[in-house]
């Protein structure tokens, strides 16, 4: 199996454990607070993560002083993107939230170019005002408080997008894994003060199953695209996590009867066909 086959299909596996995932969150409800909710996913990912990695010669404490420092760079900006996205799949509906969060694939093609100098191609230019323009369609801006969930998505996925253009740059420096344990470990650190102070919710049993089931389906989907990205430039492969996006609608409507509205479908449908382009072109 060659290496852009293995990206592909961690990238898919990803995809799956990233639409899981904010499935449990909604399953979850609103009485367990969002730094709460992050705090026992990523306190699960962390034992995943501890126990996969034992016996394994794998260096958990990061290559060297400058790996470490962007690593912590990492965790910071991928922590607000995750705590954004959190807010804004408790609020919208599962489709519109991963179709925001799946943005991320654009704003990472922003940042490599700026910051690891890659090569911007110029039908990428237009590819990303359609983008946006289609993003816009899903947010609905109202100028009110009730466009705050999808203004939230969308931050997600610039967050998002930075996150991973860390991860590119890293692939050569870090093993996967050793990326991921220190986002989970960074981020359930992290949540204490804000879950303590707004006071922390003692779940039940249902609750804290779908707590931990959202702890392993988020350790899916990091691991899957932390390996993705290894294996296969984000050009080849970042087309895969719109999948999601289909994973979501189908939970979405199954479980919830959610049906998103005409406006958000057209965004849904321009999003998705401008990075469908914007695939066939990079190939090209």
């Amino acid at each position: 199996m060659n290496d852009r086959l293995k990206g592909m299909l961690w990238m898919c596996t990803s995809a799956l454990g990233m639409a899981l995932m904010g499935a449990t969150v909604k399953f979850i409800g609103s009485d367990i607070s969002t730094f709460e909710k992050l705090f026992f996913r990523n306190l699960v990912g962390v034992v995943i993560l501890l126990f996969s990695m034992k016996g394994k010669n794998i260096n958990i404490w990061g290559s060297s002083n400058k790996s470490r420092l962007f690593i912590i760079f990492r965790c910071v900006v991928g922590l607000t993107g995750a705590v954004l996205n959190f807010y804004c799949i408790n609020k919208l509906y599962l489709a519109d939230s991963a179709l925001l969060n799946k943005l991320s694939p654009f704003f990472v093609t922003i940042f490599a170019t700026l910051f690891l100098k890659e090569k911007l191609e110029k039908h990428q230019i237009p590819i990303l005002t359609v983008v946006l323009f289609g993003a816009l369609l899903v947010i609905k801006p109202k100028f009110s408080f009730e466009m705050l969930p999808a203004l939230a998505g969308f931050l997600s996925a610039i967050f998002a997008g930075g996150a991973y253009t860390l991860v590119r740059y890293l692939r050569t420096m870090e093993e996967p894994s050793t990326l991921v344990l220190w986002f989970s470990a960074f981020s359930m650190v992290g949540m204490i003060p804000p879950m303590l102070i707004q006071g922390f919710i003692v779940p039940n049993k249902v609750q804290l199953f779908y707590l931990i089931l959202t702890g392993i389906f988020a350790t899916i989907g990091q691991v899957g695209l932390a390996y993705a990205y290894k294996y296969a430039l984000a050009s080849e492969v970042s087309i895969y996590q719109y999948l999601s996006i289909i994973f979501s609608a189908i939970i979405g409507f199954m479980v919830w009867k959610e049906v998103p509205d005409i406006f958000s479908l057209i965004g849904g449908f321009i999003i998705v066909g401008a990075a469908l382009f914007n695939y066939k072109l990079s190939k090209k």
